[in-house]
């Protein structure tokens, strides 16, 4: 892993792409303060300068990671068109296209342990992200009759665990490691079985 360096006099973001890298290859639990400051290529002593210790520096990078994710998320979504049903299905191969391109980000996110209330805009982040998830479920619920509509935030955790289990077991493996299915074929027969059995999609579909 090559040093990265800072410019710019840019040394907290710096360090927070430092700490991406390393997040991504040894998990949450597997960098140091100083390891990060090496990579950055400044002293041990310069993260103390923006961050009180490590938690506070993954919560960074969780932060930059809901904004990433929300802005992809919202792209995804593109107001409903051309249907409920596209949109929502493009925001669930979204979320898998996201933990492939940063995947430093997604574990900051979600396997870290860090609490979306850490900070302010933390919380502010993760609850645009999860906005988009919500906006998709109602819009789409709109298809069902009021008495059988599930509760719009339920419906959006639902699709969102059905994503992230995929991305944990199949879409962070290598190519064919886990199955002879792809992340995106197992993401779609899933959520179109969720979809049909609340009558969403006809049988047949």
């Amino acid at each position: 892993m090559a040093k990265r360096g800072y410019h710019h006099g840019n040394l907290k973001q710096a360090l927070v792409e430092a700490a991406l890298d390393l997040i991504a290859e040894k998990g949450p639990q597997g960098f140091t303060m100083a390891e990060a400051a090496k990579l950055a290529d400044v002293s041990a002593a310069a993260p103390y300068r923006h961050f009180a210790g490590r938690e506070e520096l993954i919560a960074e990078m969780a932060r930059q990671g809901f904004d990433l994710f929300a802005d992809l998320l919202e792209y995804a979504y593109r107001d409903g068109q051309p249907s409920p049903l596209v949109a929502f299905e493009a925001v669930g191969r979204a979320y898998l296209a996201f933990a492939r391109k940063h995947p430093g980000h997604y574990v900051a996110m979600f396997e870290s342990g860090v609490m979306p209330n850490a900070s302010p805009d933390l919380a502010a982040a993760c609850a645009r992200a999860n906005q988009v998830l919500v906006r998709a479920a109602a819009d789409l619920s709109q298809r069902l009759p009021p008495d059988r509509r599930p509760p719009t935030e339920m419906f959006a955790a639902h699709i969102s665990a059905i994503s992230h289990g995929i991305v944990e077991l199949y879409a962070r493996a290598a190519p064919g490691s886990r199955g002879p299915f792809s992340p995106e074929d197992l993401l779609e027969t899933g959520i179109g079985i969720y979809l049909r059995g609340l009558g969403f999609l006809d049988p047949d579909r």
